[in-house]
């Protein structure tokens, strides 16, 4: 699980007898992911009941298949270990990525660290799916007075979903702290270029973060987000059913197509933002590529799937080469475009509050 921390301290006096004591935390962000360890430790000498391992032996059971749709869905090995507990590692000083809180003893070793405040997103489905009580925490938390626990909920492994919350996400976490992690962030406020932060994350921690979507996202901000209608055909009469996964639901999800008994074939209309989207067909329940569309290369698995470019109408050149530079191999921001994603993300969040007591006079 994905797991952010902003620290703000002085850094420790290296070679001394004595350490400064660092200033509190001031914020941890928990999400789904990676962890590296695949086998469960136990204490040298300790025994466990066999309850106790029939619950590890089920731990173990779910965090086995969460791992399996993870690497499925991130196109690369990663491990979670649910069972082991929660677990992070430091990126920097000011930067922690780890796994989500599990239980309100997690709160205490947070607080112990210094932690002020806790900014989950993970979804209600995981969370459950772990049997982990959210309530509790949020309750503990509350209770302790001293530590805040906030949450934003962003699908797990869907960069799609991924590109259309970022930008709402981060302006909450920007009000929440002055200074935070994230590699979007480092990206949009610290000052590090997309590669940089990326090079400095996965230097520290096994993790695949989707930066095909933080580049979209910023490129959205500072463009604006428009969407173009789309509209994809599989010419047959003789099968019984046909669909499409990928696209901008991803491929753990499918569209069915609609027959056109006229034309004798099989239609999608869908609006989609700016972007490339890769898909395929499935015919009768098989996996198949459309050749009257465009395929991309065979990826290091040898699959090939259709895809499609997205653009919207009236796009000045000045804009399209905005997006081409930030969807680019190694894309990083200017002092003016980091002020302007800086007042973007402020505006939203003076947005997001206005909406919410809207919502509350309406409930009133």
């Amino acid at each position: 699980m994905n797991c952010l921390q902003n620290l703000l301290k002085e850094p420790p006096i290296v070679g001394s007898r004595s350490m400064r004591r660092p200033s509190p935390l001031n914020l941890t962000m928990v999400r789904g992911g990676s962890r590296r360890s695949n086998t469960v430790k136990t204490a040298s000498g300790a025994s466990t009941s066999s309850a106790e391992s029939g619950a590890v032996e089920a731990g173990t059971e779910k965090s086995d298949t969460y791992s399996t749709n993870m690497t499925q869905a991130m196109g690369a090995v990663l491990t979670y270990r649910h069972e082991l507990g929660m677990n992070y590692n430091f990126i920097r000083p000011d930067l922690i990525v780890g796994s989500c809180l599990q239980s309100p003893l997690d709160v205490d070793k947070l607080r112990d660290i210094g932690v002020k405040t806790v900014f989950c997103l993970q979804q209600d489905p995981d969370l459950e799916y772990f049997g982990v009580d959210i309530c509790a925490i949020q309750e503990y938390c509350l209770q302790c007075k001293d530590i805040e626990h906030c949450r934003a909920e962003i699908r797990d492994f869907d960069a799609f979903d991924l590109r259309l919350r970022l930008p709402a996400v981060i302006s909450k976490l920007h009000k929440l702290v002055n200074h935070n992690g994230g590699l979007a962030y480092m990206f949009w406020i610290l000052g590090y270029s997309l590669n940089e932060g990326h090079q400095l994350l996965q230097s520290k921690r096994a993790c695949f973060p989707k930066l095909e979507a933080i580049k979209l996202a910023s490129a959205d901000i500072l463009t604006g987000l428009s969407k173009n209608s789309i509209t994809l055909k599989w010419e047959s009469d003789s099968c019984s059913s046909v669909e499409i996964s990928g696209l901008d639901v991803g491929w753990g999800q499918i569209i069915p197509l609609t027959y056109d008994k006229e034309k004798r074939a099989w239609y999608l209309e869908r609006e989609l933002p700016e972007g490339r989207y890769e898909y395929k067909y499935i015919v009768d329940g098989k996996w198949v590529c459309n050749d009257n569309e465009k395929k991309t290369k065979a990826n290091a698995d040898g699959h090939v799937n259709n895809y499609v470019q997205v653009s919207r109408d009236g796009t000045s050149d000045e804009e399209r080469e905005l997006r081409e530079r930030l969807t680019g191999q190694n894309p990083d921001l200017t002092k003016e475009e980091r002020l302007m994603i800086r007042e973007y993300l402020e505006q939203s969040f003076a947005d997001m509050l206005m909406r919410e007591n809207i919502i509350r006079i309406g409930l009133h």
